[in-house]
């Protein structure tokens, strides 16, 4: 049974549910109900893609126009558990606003657009991963940004619409950075179907090519907040309600270092530019985390270790090997369960105290001890100690850096290394002064919906869960990575026979280390014309 009509639905039917919420702007009851059922829904698909992509990435072609004429939408092993990971907070954290809102009339989601804004910031996010089109990604980009401008600002106040403007002006200049580059491209090869750019690129000058690579890493680094690209996030993210702030934190930026992965492994495979992209992530790493450690509010702090942690990814990004980007896979996954957690909690306390300055704050494990243990977890988990999922990830980055021993790779390790004491500094001086020291005055006495502690303690279980199965989750990202760096089951999947067929998929045996890939002629014709290695194969 041919189930691929299943990647419309995570972009279609939250562009569907925020128009029907709309429609029902006046009735809040209504409007929450609609938006939780959207996600559930998506939730549900995502999980049938990720077992779907275990036999090779699976293809839909939109209008039944084959690539590389039509836009298709392609979802593999990278692209179908960060969707299912992204939607997965998505949904906790809409839940933990809907208890937020119950308890408050609905201050927590002052107007009407807030629902629609949130499940259109959703189809943004979704339609980015799964995307087969350059330009449908820049789409996809300017769907969830357009969304976020809305949500970053709900309220009106001063401090909101001040950050608010720098994170529309910053968003603008990465957008006509993007759009150029797309320009660049298609002026090049005439395509922006990426499985074709990826048959086309190599034919094109390689100094054209590498400036091109250079524009779409400045524009996706932008958005994914790769120093120096980085100024405008730690000054964004906090004003926002916390809702707001934790789907940011765990999504966006991610949404940057999903399209650099997807790019650099595509496009640019074995790119000159791996050490200068090893040393920035150096450079995010150190810079993020020394600015976490001068901070006196939580939510400071954690935008600054936001940053920091970004460096991790692009760490395993300037690797290009399979352990390399199998680790920076693994972490993507676990850092935005851990940071939207995080800031979830942080929610919790700025409630129960009524401010996020780390100064005002305190005695909170007397008052709360409950919340007191869901910030401790995931703040352990960033930091890396083991058992958590952290640690898993930040010791693929390492081996994989040991296992090719680059000049650059040393310098990774040690910052890696330094930035994740230096987090567990910063995070457990935060955790003494909001709970463990004296409170300089009486903390408001305001109640906590169970539904916020729900939400968030839920998320906080789902980071254990990454943790107690690292070794599946790491076996499958691991394959993705394969996947990645064989390039051909993606080509092969959006162009069958030429870029003239129906768009199904090539069929992958299962296993780590000899997954193989069933060819037709003409498919095994168009791999050889350019000499792309096949998973598997000779």
């Amino acid at each position: 049974m041919d189930l691929s009509f299943l990647l419309a639905l995570p972009v279609v039917l939250p562009i569907l549910g925020a128009g029907l919420s709309l429609a029902f702007a006046s009735i809040r009851r209504l409007q929450g109900i609609i938006s939780a059922g959207v996600l559930i829904l998506v939730w549900g698909v995502a999980v049938a893609l990720v077992g779907m992509v275990r036999n090779g990435p699976v293809v839909l072609d939109v209008g039944s126009w084959a690539a590389p004429v039509g836009i298709a939408l392609v979802a593999d092993r990278l692209s179908a558990v960060m969707l299912l990971t992204s939607v997965t907070v998505t949904l906790l954290v809409l839940l933990y606003s809907l208890a937020q809102g119950a308890a408050d009339g609905d201050d927590a989601a002052p107007i009407a657009v807030y629902h629609p804004a949130f499940l259109l910031l959703s189809a943004g996010v979704s339609n980015a991963f799964l995307t087969g089109d350059l330009f449908n990604i820049y789409v996809g980009f300017e769907l969830l940004l357009t969304a976020s401008f809305v949500l970053i600002t709900l309220g009106g106040t001063r401090d909101r619409i001040r950050s608010g403007t720098v994170y529309v002006i910053v968003s603008l200049v990465s957008s006509v950075v993007l759009l150029i580059a797309i320009a660049f491209i298609y002026a090049s090869v005439g395509t922006v179907n990426l499985a074709q750019l990826a048959l086309r690129l190599p034919e094109i000058d390689p100094g054209v090519r590498l400036g091109i690579q250079a524009m779409l890493l400045v524009g996706f680094g932008i958005k994914a907040a790769v120093f120096p690209l980085s100024a405008w996030l730690p000054d964004s993210y906090p004003t926002a309600p916390a809702p707001v702030t934790a789907v940011f934190a765990g999504l966006l930026t991610k949404v940057g270092v999903y399209t650099m992965i997807r790019t650099q492994t595509l496009l640019f495979p074995s790119s000159q530019l791996d050490d200068i992209i090893g040393v920035f992530a150096i450079l995010t790493m150190l810079i993020g985390i020394l600015g976490a450690v001068a901070q006196q509010d939580i939510k400071r702090l954690l935008s600054f270790t936001l940053v920091s942690h970004i460096g991790y990814m692009v760490w395993g990004i300037s690797m290009s090997s399979e352990i390399g980007l199998g680790a920076a896979m693994y972490y993507a996954v676990h850092h935005i369960t851990v940071q939207t957690a995080l800031f979830l909690v942080v929610g919790l306390i700025e409630r129960r105290g009524g401010t996020t300055s780390l100064v005002k704050l305190g005695s909170l494990a007397k008052l709360v001890p409950f919340i007191a243990v869901l910030y401790m977890i995931p703040a352990l988990n960033l930091a890396g100690i083991p058992p958590f999922s952290g640690f898993f990830g930040k010791v693929g980055l390492i081996q994989s850096s040991v296992q090719r021993g680059h000049w650059v790779d040393w310098l990774l390790i040690a910052a890696g290394v330094l930035s994740s004491l230096l987090t567990l500094y910063a995070i457990t001086r935060a955790w003494n002064m909001a709970f463990w020291q004296d409170a300089p005055e009486e903390l408001p006495a305001k109640p906590i919906p169970w539904g916020m502690k729900g939400s968030a303690a839920t998320l906080v279980g789902v980071s254990i869960f990454i943790s107690l199965w690292a070794g599946p989750i790491n076996t499958y990202t691991y394959i993705g990575a394969q996947e990645l760096q064989a390039r051909s089951p993606y080509i092969v999947a959006v162009l069958p026979d030429g870029g003239r067929g129906s768009g199904q998929s090539p069929q992958i045996t299962e296993g780590v280390d000899t997954p193989q890939v069933t060819q037709t002629p003409e498919q095994e014709s168009l791999i050889e014309s350019l000499d792309i290695e096949v998973v598997g194969g000779e």
